[in-house]
């Protein structure tokens, strides 16, 4: 009943010339802002899960992560990736689900430095936090400088269940 009132008063407005069309410049904007929230709040939604599913003792802020542009990498403690933000195209071009089952050495290629390869690893194995600059590789074989932070994730017995990366371009 109501919608019938509304649209009797907006045909009588209309036909009194007194309504101007205006074309709709500002959906398009709106709708891509709309699709990168829904995609950022599907990570975030999917972030939450396997830190539940694998009791992390520690707790980020994925959300304000993600809305700074920054990729986040989830590997077992076998550092096989189990879980990449969509936004990992964005950074190398590789779809999330392309990287899934890989090691992030998928990344790495013949200018990546050993060295910082190394410490990377040592700090893996010792199960301490590292930040790094690492050259990767995108998918087109292009390089890109990486800003890597990496955490081991600690489940509540004290046990490493997963690794977190959370990864910039950097300058």
């Amino acid at each position: 009943m109501e919608f019938k009132v509304y649209d009797a008063a907006f045909a009588k407005q209309y036909e009194n010339g007194v309504t101007k069309a205006m074309p709709l410049v500002s959906w398009d904007i709106y709708s891509q802002y709309l699709l990168q929230t829904n995609v950022l709040l599907h990570d975030v939604n999917s972030l939450h899960q396997i830190a539940n599913k694998n009791q992390w003792k520690s707790v980020w802020d994925f959300k304000e992560s993600l809305q700074d542009k920054t990729v986040i990498v989830v590997t077992d403690a076998q550092l096989k990736i189990v879980f990449a933000t969509k936004n990992i195209k964005n950074m190398n071009g590789y779809e999330a689900n392309e990287v899934v089952g890989n090691s992030p050495k998928m990344f790495q290629g013949k200018q990546t430095d050993l060295q910082v390869s190394n410490e990377i690893r040592q700090a893996i194995i010792n199960k301490i936090p590292f930040e790094k600059n690492v050259i990767n590789y995108c998918k087109d074989g292009s390089l890109y400088k990486c800003h890597i932070k990496g955490f081991p994730v600690f489940n509540h017995k004290g046990e490493v269940t997963n690794f977190i990366a959370f990864e910039k371009i950097a300058a």
